[in-house]
């Protein structure tokens, strides 16, 4: 059994983890038991019922987060000419195209969060795969990493556009912003994430599609939310944060 520090135990006293709260109690459970020395990333992981085995019930894409990260989101392009241009001045912190791949290869460089490319130099980029695709850095056409608009891309990235796909047994893990956004902020977040999730539901997901929730922090527990209550109206989001 892992073993677990003193901050998580007290931690663990501080709620009840078996009870299912609504989205705004268990932000607050979870914000409140953030108190790491840094500023601790808050994420939602989801379990669905969908079999990933299955390509027709595969749960993969990218949203735009109405409030941000809350962090700096590092992007490195592969653009040539133009596109590298226009990559540079919507923002890329590393622009490159032959270079980057060999500085990737042959170097080790990984100093980045999100990779996107332009479609003509996907033949030189997918001999990284076993590089980037396991750290989750491969561009990839489902999720608008690969695309001749880069300069759109990298201001969606900057401004908290996030991907999400399911794990091997069906869990999604997506950031919602750190723990010192406020409360407003992310559930503007959580009520994306989940209305995202509800629009990518594979036609061939049969019974109960959203089958738990979980908030948790970087160093904090998981707090449980009620798959029943997940989906916000707008009076809900105001009842949640009183003016």
């Amino acid at each position: 059994m892992p073993h677990k520090g003193k901050r998580y135990l007290d931690a663990l006293k501080g709620y009840d983890p078996v009870k299912l709260h609504a989205p705004g109690e268990a932000i607050d459970i979870v914000k409140r038991l953030a108190v790491a020395r840094f500023d601790e990333t808050i994420e939602l992981a989801v379990r669905l019922g969908v079999d990933p085995r299955r390509a027709d019930q595969m749960v993969r894409g990218t949203l735009s987060l109405p409030a941000g990260t809350g962090k700096a989101v590092r992007v490195a392009v592969f653009a040539a000419g133009e596109a590298a241009a226009e990559a540079r001045a919507a923002g890329a912190d590393v622009v490159g195209a032959d270079d980057l791949v060999q500085r990737i290869a042959n170097d080790g460089f990984l100093e980045f969060d999100v990779g996107i490319a332009t479609p003509d130099l996907m033949t030189q980029v997918g001999k990284l795969g076993r590089v980037l695709g396991p750290r989750g850095l491969m561009p990839n056409p489902r999720t608008g990493t690969v695309t001749a608009d880069v300069g759109k891309a990298v201001q969606e990235f900057k401004a908290g556009r996030v991907e999400y796909r399911t794990d091997r047994v069906g869990n999604v893990h997506v950031p919602i912003g750190k723990a010192s956004l406020e409360k407003m902020q992310l559930l503007e977040n959580f009520r994306a994430v989940i209305e995202e999730l509800m629009r990518a539901k594979p036609a061939a997901a049969k019974g109960r599609y959203i089958r738990s929730v979980t908030c948790a922090s970087t160093m904090g527990p998981g707090v449980a939310v009620d798959p029943g209550r997940v989906r916000l109206s707008d009076e809900e989001m105001s009842l949640a944060v009183p003016a």
